[in-house]
């Protein structure tokens, strides 16, 4: 049965570890991810998010544990694990003294796709994330939202079956980023599987069918956002305290305001519906900046 589930899945991970020193940045890490999935994994800064994606991507060596990508084993198989997943890091990794158009060509050469397919593929995938107008412009003169679209077209030029993006719209403008959102959600929506790190709550709350939620390299919880809300409370009853706030979860808003309804001083008191920040703080006591 479990090797079914390993080869049907999408992404497998099962008992994953991974030590530095004596420091366990991931600490026996189970999970599924389902093909056609957008999975969404989140945790403070250190929680072990990005060496989770590195492990899957091939980038990093595993302590211990079982890795199965797009039906192969990531330690056993990387080369064809690299075959079937596009990655999109943190770090810019587009060369800035070539073009738009030479760093899509030079991606497709590297993965060896002939020269007619490599160059419709590189105008789809242009037209796709708005830079067909942009491709003979070098990388360097970019704003950071079109690098990062350049970064996903490059990651998708091999026709890849998963997509990982670890913090695919840090420091970008609210503008860049929503916009980063439409073209994700499209390729998910045209079946592409995806897991993506995160430091915005909206981002994962917009983009995943399921949440993870890491602290201190363990997987604390898992599940749909509304599934959260119903199992740590879907009201909330907030009261400042000097100049922070505590919060109380409720079953539900009509609970959250029933206690309220019963305060005789209600003075720094408001209730609303709880969302995936709250069961954040909840259950690792930060926030996620």
């Amino acid at each position: 049965m479990l090797a079914d589930k390993f080869m049907t899945a999408a992404v497998c991970v099962q008992n994953l570890h991974k030590v530095y020193g004596n420091v366990h940045v991931v600490n026996d890490l189970s999970l599924l991810i389902q093909p056609g999935e957008s999975f969404g994994l989140l945790g403070p800064n250190g929680a072990g998010k990005s060496t989770t994606i590195r492990m899957l991507t091939t980038l990093t060596q595993p302590s211990d544990g079982n890795l199965v990508v797009a039906g192969h084993d990531v330690q056993r198989q990387p080369t064809q694990v690299r075959e079937q997943i596009g990655v999109v890091l943190q770090q810019t990794s587009v060369d800035g003294d070539l073009t738009v158009w030479e760093n899509m060509e030079l991606h497709g050469r590297m993965h060896h796709i002939p020269a007619g397919p490599r160059q419709k593929r590189i105008q789809e995938w242009l037209d796709f994330v708005e830079l067909s107008d942009r491709h003979d412009s070098k990388v360097k003169t970019l704003s950071g939202g079109m690098k990062r679209r350049l970064q996903i077209a490059r990651a998708l030029l091999h026709n890849p079956k998963i997509l990982f993006l670890d913090e695919p719209t840090v420091g970008l403008d609210p503008q860049a980023r929503r916009r980063l959102w439409e073209i994700i959600r499209n390729l998910n929506r045209q079946g592409m599987t995806m897991l993506l790190t995160s430091h915005y709550m909206e981002e994962v709350e917009f983009l995943c069918d399921r949440v993870g939620i890491l602290d201190q390299g363990q997987l604390i919880e898992l599940g749909t956002v509304e599934e959260l809300r119903q199992k740590h409370g879907e009201g909330i009853v907030m009261k400042q305290q000097g100049d922070r706030w505590e919060y109380q979860f409720f079953p539900t808003l009509v609970a959250a305001n029933k206690y309220f309804d019963q305060q005789p001083d209600k003075v720094g008191m408001m209730t609303r519906p709880s969302n995936l920040e709250d069961i954040f703080v909840e259950l690792t006591g930060r926030n996620l900046d």
